[in-house]
């Protein structure tokens, strides 16, 4: 399975600057990828004007990633501020490659060092996906700092976790080094997509990853907005989990 990892600098709290920009990135990119990754509240930015730019599952956000899903014949991982009544959600939504909803995250911690907890609810529980027959489990930046949603995963037997991230360059190594601490201790592929280019005050490095089930660096994208296409092959979970079988000896959960 080829997948595409989708690092960019979102125009600050403007959907249809960053639509412009995604759409020169991909611009003549014709090869056959089963799906484009984009970073946190892909068009916005991580705005904690929540209530201003909150959308439904039919707003404008979805239309413009369906838009992509069907012109590229490619699955969409892409995060959105969800409204749902009274509440507001940063959420990891998942389109098929016809621009149909097929699952959708809500940030289970928000990040509340920067009061991303008194303008975002809380998701209630884990969420995977499949594309292909290949188990995907969903989180979003600051959950990647635990990792017991991930045993969760673990436990499930998904074959590549997933998060998407607005992480800032003064606690990049953290990052990076939690998302090859996922991979091994998960025993599967790890992919943190993360943006780059300045949010407000706060500047961003990329470093989108990719970890292999055993740990090793497959892909880190610094500094620059491109990208990455990565192919994964689900049978190496499987290869290192039998090989290595520590999931079977957890006791605590």
């Amino acid at each position: 399975m080829k997948i595409g990892l989708v690092q960019y600098s979102p125009s600050w709290e403007n959907k249809k600057g960053s639509q412009e920009s995604i759409n020169q990135l991909l611009e003549g990119f014709n090869s056959i990828v089963s799906l484009f990754i984009f970073p946190e509240l892909t068009l916005t930015g991580f705005t904690m004007r929540s209530k201003r730019f909150a959308e439904t599952m039919n707003g404008e956000s979805i239309h413009y990633f369906a838009s992509l899903a069907s012109k590229f014949n490619s699955h969409i991982f892409a995060g959105i501020i969800e409204a749902d009544e009274e509440k507001y959600f940063n959420t990891l939504i998942h389109l098929d490659n016809t621009g149909k909803l097929v699952a959708r995250y809500r940030k289970i911690h928000p990040f509340s060092f920067t009061g991303e907890n008194r303008h975002y609810d809380s998701g209630a529980g884990s969420v995977i996906t499949t594309i292909d027959g290949v188990a995907f489990g969903l989180s979003i930046c600051y959950d990647l700092r635990f990792p017991e949603l991930y045993r969760q995963y673990a436990k499930k037997g998904v074959d590549i976790i997933i998060d998407i991230a607005n992480w800032p360059t003064d606690r990049i190594e953290h990052w990076h080094t939690l998302l090859k601490a996922r991979a091994i201790e998960n025993q599967c592929y790890m992919i943190g997509v993360n943006r780059v280019g300045k949010g407000k005050s706060i500047d961003y490095p990329g470093w989108s990853s990719v970890f292999h089930p055993f740990g090793g660096e497959i892909l880190c994208l610094k500094e620059i907005e491109k990208l990455g296409i990565i192919e994964v092959r689900a049978e190496e979970v499987m290869t290192t989990r039998s090989k290595y079988p520590f999931l079977k000896d957890i006791c605590l959960i």
